[in-house]
């Protein structure tokens, strides 16, 4: 090999490697890129699952009061639940405060469409279109087999119902409310 073909080879080496050398910043560049978006991914997946899991925790901890009886006015476990007793009883322990009257209630947090409702969300009732809120239960599940809720009744004190086969609440329903995603 002669001098000229060993300075001609020298520099298309040199050549090549000076266009790498940017396409490896750039690739650098796109890796964390994709490395930020994986994270961003993680992270809104990780929110949305923790926000699940805190639902999963209030309807959990709501079932635990199955069989209390019902009280006028009640507030704790140990007296009894009316049923905006219950439901504040229950937020509060997860740190969400709720006023102590349904009707209150039913002005707080954000109204969902009932077909959307979820775990921990709250449906307000009322006995026509003209008269106001006397009634808030908890959702507990809404899926195939139904909107099943968690309330504390006059007649039967802390029970689950599956709120769109009952004769007496559904034609009631008036709004449901997620008081725990606010914003």
């Amino acid at each position: 090999m002669n001098k000229d073909s060993f300075r001609l080879i020298q520099s298309a080496f040199l050549f090549l490697l000076a266009l790498s050398i940017p396409a490896c910043n750039a690739l650098r560049a796109v890796r964390a890129e994709e490395a930020s978006a994986r994270t961003t991914n993680r992270t809104t997946k990780s929110s949305k699952d923790s926000k699940a899991e805190l639902r999963r925790e209030i309807v959990t901890y709501a079932k635990q009061f199955k069989g209390t009886d019902y009280k006028v006015a009640g507030k704790t476990p140990k007296t009894g639940f009316d049923c905006s007793g219950f439901t504040g009883y229950v937020m509060r322990n997860f740190d969400v405060p709720l006023s102590y009257s349904s009707r209150d209630q039913a002005t707080q947090g954000r109204t969902v469409p009932l077909k959307e409702a979820s775990p921990g969300d709250l449906v307000f009732f009322r006995r026509s279109s003209t008269t106001p809120v006397f009634h808030v239960a908890m959702i507990v599940s809404n899926d195939r087999d139904g909107i099943h809720i968690i309330h504390s009744t006059n007649t039967r004190g802390v029970v689950v119902d599956n709120l769109l086969e009952n004769s007496y609440w559904e034609p009631k329903i008036y709004q449901v409310r997620d008081v725990l995603n606010t914003k």
